[in-house]
């Protein structure tokens, strides 16, 4: 039985201070940097590199990029090698460079991200599966290259929510790509996500949600005092013969105990 929507806490306006936007600036001209040494990257030497320096080019770029937003990194918990599918909580568009400082992934995106200029081709070199969303049919050829990807040991990340929430609690799972996970018979590795700050256990500041644009929510970022990101890494689940319904239910609960307040 599917869990019921459940409607979550609308989070606050961050309060942005002066501290924050005397940071600002500098926070940003570091990102716009590490973002171009990122397509240099891409745009040269990246098909050359190994899958070893690939690994450890993505955890060392990404971890950058999180302390020059003025974001730390507490992670709690060790993925398990090899093929899995990390199922996640989604609140902001840094869960993925949260999850790829702390485990590579390749993530599944809708098709328009690869089409973006000159940041499709790093989201392309990243390993990304896109999904046609207008193609009814689309999501199981998706769900082909997901099992065929965690055969081969790569690992692939999902936001099975399918939105952003607040922070406050996890919407339901769907259910469908834990499919993939399935049918490749590999783990499946839950990933709790938390983001507190200086006077917020869960921070207003990364919540992209509603009309949130996305150059107002790298702005309520890089003012920010004191944000950090709680990748806590839960035990992985095994799934043969697994059920996808109950997997998903089983993952979101764990999942919306890890991220609540308070736990250690």
């Amino acid at each position: 039985m599917t869990v019921p929507a459940r409607p979550l806490p609308v989070s606050p306006a961050p309060r942005i201070t002066v501290a924050g936007m005397a940071l600002a600036p500098l926070r940003l001209l570091g990102v716009l940097c590490h973002v171009m040494w990122a397509l240099l990257v891409a745009f040269t030497v990246w098909n050359r590199y190994s899958v070893a320096r690939r690994r450890a080019f993505t955890i060392r770029w990404s971890g950058r990029l999180l302390a020059l937003l003025g974001v730390r990194l507490a992670v709690q918990g060790q993925a398990r090698p090899g093929g899995k599918l990390i199922v996640a909580n989604h609140v902001s568009w840094l869960d993925i460079v949260a999850i790829n400082a702390t485990e590579p992934s390749r993530f599944v995106s809708k098709a328009e991200v690869g089409q973006w200029p000159v940041l499709g081709r790093l989201v392309t070199a990243a390993g990304t599966l896109y999904l046609v969303r207008e193609r009814r049919r689309d999501a199981m050829r998706v769900l082909g290259l997901m099992a065929k990807a965690l055969r081969e040991g790569d690992t692939v990340a999902v936001f099975p929510e399918g939105t952003t929430g607040t922070g406050h609690g996890v919407l339901p799972f769907h259910p469908n790509l834990f499919q993939a996970a399935i049918d490749a018979d590999v783990i499946v590795q839950p990933v709790a996500l938390r983001f507190s700050d200086a006077t917020h256990a869960i921070s207003p500041a990364t919540a992209y949600v509603g009309d949130t644009t996305l150059l107002q929510s790298l702005w309520w970022v890089v003012t920010a005092r004191g944000l950090t990101v709680h990748v806590h890494v839960l035990p992985p689940m095994r799934v043969t013969h697994a059920d996808r319904r109950a997997l998903a239910e089983q993952v979101q609960t764990q999942v919306e105990e890890a991220i609540a307040p308070g736990r250690p």
